[in-house]
């Protein structure tokens, strides 16, 4: 078997009113301290703000029991070396009444974050009358624990509904004349042409310059020249070859 925790939607946060004239600080405070945790609910968990808001009305009709009121004193700290200050409870009854019972709750309550939490759903009131009647909220009696009504039923959510169409009116006789509304047509989109490619215009020659036509032509003449000396030497050899071969046919 699973231990139940509660879930924020199990968590329904209902408001009760208490009447405190003629009742006893501690015991009051004791039962609301209850009603502010939830230990009325089955779904209670000390770990979790499961409890409802308490509206406490005539706060000034409060009581004490024996010599408390004389006997028992509210005490402040200013934060400073001897600044302690005590108040008498019948003092602090007849001047701040809310404030005696602010007190006396929130002591009974756990003195952690979720404590800061829970105290901020006690609404006390001086007189009879309260300023939450929008929530409106269900009277009870002192020590009366509330019935639990179950869970919170999960409201529907909202369906969307499409946009309704319109039917076409029917045309009335004789109301040929009148000008008759054209359909727009919705115009097709115009097919993209491709796109042409880029051609690479090719680059003329470039043209020689007249220093390098003028260096060619000296290499052309060097080499002609050089060519002349090579054949008057060859031409030179031969002959001299040939002279002696005459001198002999002569003797």
């Amino acid at each position: 078997m699973k231990t139940y925790s509660p879930k924020p939607a199990d968590i329904e946060h209902r408001w009760y009113v208490v009447d405190a004239s003629g009742q006893v600080l501690g015991r009051l405070a004791s039962e609301v301290a209850a009603l502010l945790r939830g230990k009325h609910k089955p779904i209670f968990a000390p770990h979790m703000d499961t409890g409802d808001h308490v509206i406490v009305l005539n706060a000034d009709k409060i009581e004490l029991t024996g010599q408390k009121a004389d006997q028992k004193f509210a005490y402040r700290h200013s934060g400073y070396p001897g600044g302690i200050t005590a108040t008498k409870y019948r003092d602090l009854l007849a001047d701040r009444p809310v404030a005696a019972i602010e007190k006396a709750v929130r002591g009974m309550l756990p003195h952690n974050r979720l404590g800061r939490q829970i105290i901020k759903k006690l609404h006390v009131v001086a007189g009879p009358e309260h300023r939450h009647q929008a929530q409106q909220p269900v009277a009870i009696q002192v020590g009366e624990r509330p019935v639990w009504e179950g869970f919170p039923v999960a409201k529907p959510a909202a369906v969307k509904t499409p946009p309704s169409t319109k039917a076409p009116v029917a045309a009335e006789p004789g109301a040929d004349d009148a000008p008759v509304e054209k359909k727009a047509t919705a115009k097709k989109p115009a097919a993209k042409k491709p796109a042409a490619k880029k051609t690479t215009a090719t680059k003329p020659a470039a043209k020689k310059t007249t220093a390098q036509k003028t260096a060619a032509k000296k290499t052309t003449a060097k080499k002609t020249t050089a060519e002349k000396t090579t054949a008057e030497k060859t031409t030179a050899k031969k002959t001299t070859a040939t002279k002696p071969a005459a001198d002999e046919t002569e003797e």
